[in-house]
């Protein structure tokens, strides 16, 4: 297991957002940097999980449908890489994080499109509360 800086303890939660959608990360990652987070965002699964290597996150926003390395497969190696990872999926598709076959992490939270940003923000709140 990676040895991290223990400085990062003390700032601000940290949020991995993965989504294809250009329009929609930005929006998405605007919002929250406006409700006071930290987001580093990336348009494909497989970048964001090579990130997640790279450093300890507090929760990973990610859409579920994505070229390259879907949203679930990212959050399957994403909490095998770090267990505490809270992780939301965000989809137009609720059913396919929902299926019990599927390898979605256990506590995943699932938001579906559309939302408005404020229940975004407070779902992201209460998570990184928890």
């Amino acid at each position: 297991m990676h040895s991290f800086n223990s400085e990062w303890l003390f700032t601000m939660p940290r949020i991995l957002l993965a989504e294809d959608d250009n329009d929609m990360r930005r929006f998405l990652a605007k919002a929250l940097e406006n409700a006071g987070h930290e987001v580093i965002s990336f348009d494909n699964g497989r970048s964001a999980y090579e990130r997640l290597q790279e450093e300890p996150f507090s929760l990973l926003l990610t859409d579920i449908v994505m070229p390259e390395m879907d949203g679930i497969e990212l959050a399957r190696r994403a909490t095998q890489l770090d267990p505490d990872l809270k992780v939301m999926f965000i989809t137009g598709f609720a059913a396919v994080a929902l299926n019990p076959e599927s390898d979605a992490p256990k506590d995943a939270k699932v938001l579906s499109k559309p939302f408005h940003l404020k229940d975004l923000v407070q779902e992201v709140d209460r998570m990184l509360a928890a």
